[in-house]
C-alpha cells in the first residue's frame, strides 16, 4: 500500500515543483542568486520519477527505497538538489520498516531519519534553509505521534508546519530579509510536500495560488507567500567564487570520505559528497573547477560534469526579474491608502498589521524630511493617502508632502504617537472616502489620552516648576512632564494613576522599547494588573528608542 502510494503520489508532487520552478528561481538568492533553484530541484525529481517507473508493478518498498536514492543521487542537481536527494533518501529509508497501512509513527520516524542523513551531508548547515524546514517538520510530527494523532492529522500538521517554517526563514537568514524574500529551497520543498499530502488523502492537487481549495494550510502558505516578493538583487557584490562544480564519481576503490571532503571544502565552499561506495555526488564552489576534477580523477571516473558560471547566472537571473517587471500590468490603485512614521521595528510592524502601506522610519530625535513622506505617499498605489505622522514635530513634513502630491489626494490626521495611529486606523470603516476617513480617525485619536517614559538628557523642570536632572526618568502625559522619579515602573505606574484619577479609562496600550528587557516588561505589566484590575492592557514590543515605555488610554 505504502509503496504504491509513494509511485502515485511522487510524479504528482515532482510535477507541481516544476510548474512553479521559475518562480522558485527567482527566489534564489542564497548561497548566491544564480537562479537555479527551482530547475535543479526539478530535474531531481524527474529523475526519480523516471527511475520510479522502470520498477515493475510489484515493487515493495525497500525497491521503492533503492530507486529514490539511486534515481535522486544521479538526478541530483546544485546545491539544493543534492540537499533534496538526501532528504528524499532518508524518508524512503526510514519507510522501508514502516507499517502497512503507515501510521503516524512511521511518518515521524521517516522524518527524524531524514533528519539525520540531510544533516550529515552537509559540512555546515545554514539556518533559514530547507533543512530548516525539514527539522521543523520533523518535530511537528514528534509531536503528532506523541499526541496519538492520526495519519491524517498528522499530514496535515506537517504541510503547515512546512508554511510557516517557510514563512520563518528572513527571520533567520539576513539575506533573505534583505532581499524580502522567502528561502527559495524551502519554499519549493513545501510545495512538493503539499501536493504530495494532497495526493495521498485523496484530495485534488492544489495549486499555490488556489487558497480556496486549500485545506488547513491555507493561513501558512498565505504567511509564507506574503513574503515571496521576487525582487531583482542589482547590488549583489558577486560570490567569493564563480564557478559551481558537480559531477558523479564512481571510486576505484574506498577512499577517506571526510578527507576527500576537507580537500573540497579547502577549493572554495557548500561542499558535499553524498552517496555511498562506489557511487557519489560531488558539488562545490570553487574558482578552479580544474583542480577539483583533477584531484577526484586520482580516486576514481568522474561524468555527468556540469560546470556553471554563477556570475553570469546572475546577471541572467536579473535581467529575467527585470523583463518580467517590464512586462507585468499595473496592478489597480486601490482607493485609500496609508502612510505612517514608526520610530521601532515593533511598532511598524503593528502599523502594517494595521493595513499601513509604508512605514517610514523616524521619531522624536529623528524626523522624516518632507521629501522621505512624499516619496513614501509616491509608493503607496492608492487614489488617496492618508498620513499619520505619529509626533508633533513631524506634522509641518507630513503637511508640506500632502501639499507638494500632485499625483493623489493626500490628507494628514495629526497623530502625535504610535498608539493614537492604532486607535485611528481602528476607527476606518471599509470602503470609506477619504474625507470620511479622516473624519473618523480624527474624532478617534481625540479620545486617546497618551504617555511617554523617557530619561531626562538634561536639567530642566516639570510642569510643577520642580527641578528635574539629567538621568531622572520623566513620565510625559499629553505631552507634559507630570512625574520625575529613578524608576521606569514607578514612574509608568504613577503616570497611569494620574491619568485615571482624571478620567477613568477602559483600555491600555502600551509599548516596550528597545532598552526595556521582556523580563522588565513582564513585570510592568504585572505591577499594573494589580494596580489598575479594572483596566483591559494590551501589551505589545514597540522597540523604539529613547522610550522605554509608550502607553494610551481610552
Amino acid at each position: 500500500m505504502i509503496a504504491k502510494t509513494i509511485r502515485t503520489c511522487f510524479p504528482i508532487a515532482a510535477a507541481a515543483v516544476s510548474d512553479k520552478s521559475e518562480d522558485i528561481n527567482k527566489l534564489n538568492v542564497f548561497p548566491v542568486p544564480d537562479g537555479d533553484t527551482g530547475t535543479n530541484m526539478s530535474l531531481t525529481l524527474a529523475s526519480v520519477v523516471k527511475e520510479l517507473a522502470s520498477l515493475p508493478a510489484d515493487a515493495d518498498m525497500e525497491a521503492i527505497a533503492a530507486a529514490i536514492t539511486h534515481g535522486s543521487l544521479m538526478g541530483a542537481r546544485g546545491n539544493s538538489g543534492v540537499i533534496t536527494s538526501q532528504i528524499l533518501r532518508g524518508v524512503a529509508e526510514g519507510l522501508i520498516g514502516a507499517t502497512d497501512p503507515v501510521s503516524s509513527a512511521d511518518i515521524a520516524a521517516a522524518l527524524r531519519r531524514s533528519v539525520k542523513v540531510a544533516f550529515k551531508a552537509v559540512r555546515k548547515p545554514v539556518e533559514g534553509t530547507i533543512l530548516t524546514v525539514l527539522r521543523d517538520i520533523s518535530t511537528r510530527a514528534d509531536a503528532c505521534e506523541k499526541a496519538r494523532d492520526s495519519v491524517e492529522e498528522t499530514l496535515d500538521a506537517i504541510v503547515v508546519e512546512a508554511y510557516e517554517s517557510v514563512a520563518r526563514t528572513p527571520d533567520l537568514l539576513p539575506v533573505l530579509k534583505e532581499n524580502g524574500v522567502v528561502d527559495s529551497g524551502a519554499f519549493g520543498f513545501a510545495i512538493f510536500l503539499e501536493n504530495f499530502v494532497a495526493a495521498a488523502l485523496g484530495r485534488s492537487t492544489v495549486k499555490v495560488e488556489d487558497f480556496s481549495a486549500t485545506f488547513d494550510a491555507q493561513s501558512a502558505r498565505e504567511d509564507a507567500l506574503a513574503q515571496v516578493k521576487i525582487e531583482a538583487n542589482d547590488d549583489w557584490e558577486g560570490s567569493e567564487y564563480r564557478y559551481c562544480n558537480e559531477f558523479l564519481f564512481k571510486a576505484d576503490a574506498p577512499f577517506d570520505e571526510d578527507e576527500c571532503l576537507a580537500f573540497l571544502a579547502s577549493m572554495g565552499d557548500c561542499e558535499l559528497l553524498v552517496g555511498s561506495y562506489p557511487d557519489y555526488k560531488i558539488h562545490v564552489h570553487s574558482n578552479t573547477p580544474n583542480l577539483v576534477l583533477e584531484h577526484m580523477l586520482q580516486l576514481g571516473q568522474i561524468y555527468e560534469v556540469f560546470i556553471h558560471n554563477m556570475d553570469m547566472e546572475s546577471a541572467e537571473r536579473t535581467a529575467k526579474i527585470h523583463e518580467d517587471q517590464d512586462d507585468a500590468p499595473a496592478a489597480p490603485a486601490k482607493p485609500l491608502g496609508y502612510v505612517a512614521v514608526a520610530a521601532g521595528s515593533g511598532e511598524a510592524e503593528i502599523l502594517r498589521s494595521l493595513g499601513v502601506d509604508v512605514v517610514v522610519s523616524g521619531g522624536q530625535t529623528m524626523n522624516p524630511s518632507t521629501a522621505d513622506l512624499l516619496d513614501a505617499v509616491n509608493q503607496v498605489n492608492a487614489e488617496a493617502v492618508i498620513i499619520l505622522p505619529d509626533n508633533g514635530n513631524i506634522r509641518m513634513a507630513a503637511e508640506a508632502a500632502a501639499s507638494a502630491c500632485e499625483d493623489k489626494r493626500v490628507a494628514v490626521v495629526p497623530t502625535k504617537t504610535v498608539p493614537q495611529a492604532f486607535s485611528a486606523l481602528f476607527a476606518v470603516l471599509p470602503d470609506s472616502s477619504l474625507e470620511d476617513a479622516v473624519a473618523a480617525m480624527t474624532e478617534a485619536i481625540d479620545e486617546v489620552r497618551d504617555g511617554e517614559v523617557t530619561t531626562a538628557v538634561r536639567d530642566s523642570s516639570a510642569a510643577d516648576g520642580s527641578p528635574i536632572h539629567a538621568g531622572d526618568v520623566m513620565g510625559i502625559v499629553s505631552g507634559s512632564i507630570e512625574v520625575v522619579g529613578s524608576d521606569v515602573k514607578q514612574v509608568t505606574l504613577e503616570c497611569i494613576d494620574r491619568m485615571q484619577q482624571e478620567e477613568e479609562g477602559d483600555s491600555l496600550t502600551i509599548l516596550a522599547g528597545a532598552d526595556l528587557s521582556d523580563e522588565d516588561f513582564e513585570d510592568l505589566i504585572a505591577a499594573i494588573e494589580d494596580a489598575q484590575p479594572d483596566l483591559e492592557i494590551d501589551s505589545h514590543r514597540g522597540e523604539q528608542p529613547l522610550y522605554p515605555v509608550i502607553f494610551s488610554i481610552e
